[in-house]
């Protein structure tokens, strides 16, 4: 912008020195030599503009103003000098030397108008689309580019690399993959460094971002995905249901055994109950309460035998239990007395037997 600035005042100063020339030129003309006196030439004047107006474009062209985000390549009759100037006033010879800014700044390239056909790691073709490759140049490498690399603002980064490096990195993974951006792109990324590294060499362009917008497989491949996808929203939604009834099971399980165990605890504390209960009773009984039930059960009727040798273990017995065991005793002899019989008569017969 200062250069055409200087040009321009330049271009004025000059023009005004040739209008005073052109004025002087046109008055001299057109007066008389009778009793009119000449208006003389500035000459001084004129020289002093025409010489700032040389100046000025001469200066226009000594010099350049190099952006924030660019550097500069300066070329001496076509010769590339190997170092790059930087941001700001940057003076060269007018004529002799030229200086070339670089853009060092973050650049996109679009290839949208062809698909870039591929495999899966599974050969299944798919087509990527919409690819966008965001690249910088490295400021310290930017006189190495311009003087090595032809069409460098177009072809630095190009269809071909790029479409290799694609190829190369969907070969490397699965459908699901490949379709999933997280992971596609940071790979697709890496390899288009790598091949700009093989081609340039290192540190010299950077790969800042890469953007797929789409990836399509044919027809026969969604077909098989549709039905994988079923599938595998019918099988999860069995999950759930087998999840849902075993819980089910699992509670009526849990029911059944806290309703046994309620009863089973019913039936220990009933039992201690029972048991506390006759401990209870008897531990109440004593000598006296034996006593007196036994006066409630008496018909009235006294003893007539007392078996034992002190009161604490004497045996009362009436006349029905006397009866009772002669009745009993009487029905054991007559028992013993017939075994012995039977028992003499086997010994006889085996003697005889035996003679």
């Amino acid at each position: 912008m200062l250069n055409i600035m200087f040009r321009f005042l330049g271009l004025i100063l000059i023009l005004v020195a040739v209008v005073l020339i052109a004025k002087k030129a046109y008055h001299s003309a057109n007066t008389s030599l009778q009793g009119v006196k000449k208006v003389p030439l500035n000459e001084k004047l004129v020289a002093i503009l025409i010489g700032c107006g040389v100046l000025c474009v001469l200066f226009s062209f000594s010099f350049t103003i190099i952006p924030t985000g660019y550097t500069g390549v300066r070329v001496t009759f076509g010769q590339v000098e190997e170092q790059t100037l930087n941001n700001g006033f940057n003076f060269q010879i007018p004529f002799v030397q030229e200086i070339v800014l670089v853009n060092n700044k973050q650049q996109d390239i679009k290839f949208y108008d062809n698909p870039i056909s591929s495999e899966t790691s599974e050969r299944n073709t798919v087509n990527f689309q919409g690819i966008t490759v965001t690249y910088q140049i490295n400021p310290q490498k930017s006189a190495w580019i311009f003087a090595n690399v032809t069409n460098y603002e177009a072809g630095l980064v190009n269809e071909s690399l790029v479409a290799s490096a694609i190829k190369t990195t969907s070969k490397t993974l699965s459908p699901n993959d490949c379709t999933n951006r997280s992971i596609i792109e940071p790979k697709a990324k890496e390899n288009i460094q790598k091949s700009l590294d093989e081609k340039y060499g290192t540190e010299v362009v950077y790969v800042n971002k890469v953007v797929i917008n789409d990836a399509s497989f044919d027809s026969e491949y969604d077909e098989k995905i549709a039905k994988k996808q079923q599938a595998q929203i019918d099988y999860e939604t069995q999950q759930i249901e087998n999840k849902k009834n075993i819980e089910k099971a699992e509670a009526d399980a849990a029911v059944t055994k806290t309703n046994a165990q309620a009863k089973a605890d019913a039936k220990v504390i009933e039992a201690q109950a029972e048991a506390d209960a006759n401990k209870l009773i008897s531990d109440s009984i004593d000598d006296n309460v034996l006593r007196n039930r036994y006066y409630d059960k008496w018909d009235g009727k006294l003893p007539t035998t007392i078996v034992g040798s002190d009161a604490s273990s004497s045996l009362l017995i009436t006349p029905d239990a006397l009866e009772n065991a002669k009745s009993s005793s009487g029905s054991s002899s007559a028992t013993n007395s017939n075994s012995n019989s039977t028992s003499t008569d086997t010994a006889a017969d085996t003697s005889g037997a035996e003679s």
